[in-house]
């Protein structure tokens, strides 16, 4: 039985909660958050034992397996290393990694060095239109990929789902190069970090593949993702209605597939899962560090 921690008492910790209380392989014992009242509600619900407003004294006390922080990105690093410094066996912590680039590769090499597992909640890789959309992609639909292209309102805190995906459509295929350019002409910020009002991301993978995310008002928002091959288009997330559609080269008009997947509620539990999972087996996490960084 995996004993499990949790950072952060507030909507993201809840949903972390609910995938462990999915396994029949871990427990929480104890929960963080500097605000008694979310503490106290986060006991209750979930049945836990004890509540500690310091992370580090938490992880002082207690013997843990799993750690999850579902805190702001400024505190991610900080409670990383604590954590990997007493030898935990796995943490999962929430996106996007850090504010800066720096501290997202101590991050990773941190916990490469303890022989820690980390992952982040990049939950949309078990999203039932995402995966479909990659099936479709697999089995040849648009024939061979030739680039992916994004949008979203930015590229920090929405923008890090959108670039995994384009990594899980390409198979995770190292990165040959990567312009980018934002607009900073309005004060934005999310999560206590600075974001653009727009920008511009351009991606080469190593396999010839291209990508494109653009952010803020741009011509690209009829369609989340789009996927566009030799033979073909794959969009995804053009509305509630039409979460996926494929034009393929030799049809009349769009088609909208039967979907392969889960519902957007379960997704964070699927992604607690996956990691004890991986914990169990020793094989890499769908949603391990290397990839997020």
């Amino acid at each position: 039985m995996y004993k499990v921690g949790i950072i952060g008492c507030g909507g993201r910790g809840k949903a972390h909660a609910r995938g462990y209380q999915a396994s029949d392989d871990a427990e929480i014992i104890a929960c963080v958050d500097p605000v008694s009242e979310a503490r106290w509600d986060f006991q209750t619900e979930f049945d836990i034992e004890r509540t500690y407003k310091d992370f580090r004294d938490m992880l002082e006390n207690e013997q843990l397996d799993i750690v999850s922080i579902c805190t702001w990105p400024e505190y991610h690093a900080d409670m990383v290393l604590a954590s990997a410094g007493k030898k935990v066996k796995a943490i999962h912590c929430e996106k996007p990694m850090a504010p800066t680039w720096g501290a997202s590769k101590t991050i990773i090499q941190t916990c490469v060095d303890h022989k820690v597992k980390i992952t982040f909640c990049h939950q949309r890789r078990f999203g039932a239109s995402f995966r479909t959309a990659k099936h479709l992609l697999k089995e040849g639909a648009i024939g061979d990929l030739i680039r992916v292209e994004g949008s979203c309102s930015n590229l920090f805190d929405w923008g890090t789902h959108w670039f995994d995906m384009f990594f899980f459509y390409n198979d995770d295929t190292p990165v040959d190069w990567v312009m980018g350019q934002i607009d900073a002409s309005e004060d934005l910020s999310v999560f206590g970090v600075s974001l653009d009002a727009g920008g511009l991301s351009w991606i080469r993978w190593k396999n010839g593949v291209e990508g494109l995310l653009a952010t803020g008002n741009t011509s690209l928002q009829h369609a989340a993702n789009r996927l566009i091959g030799t033979e073909g288009l794959i969009e995804v997330g053009v509305s509630e209605e039409i979460p996926l559609r494929i034009l393929r080269h030799d049809a009349y008009g769009w088609e909208i597939p039967p979907l392969e997947g889960h519902e957007e509620e379960d997704l964070t539990i699927l992604t607690v899962l996956d990691l004890i999972d991986a914990l169990k087996t020793g094989r890499e996490s769908e949603l391990d560090g290397r990839k997020a960084l």
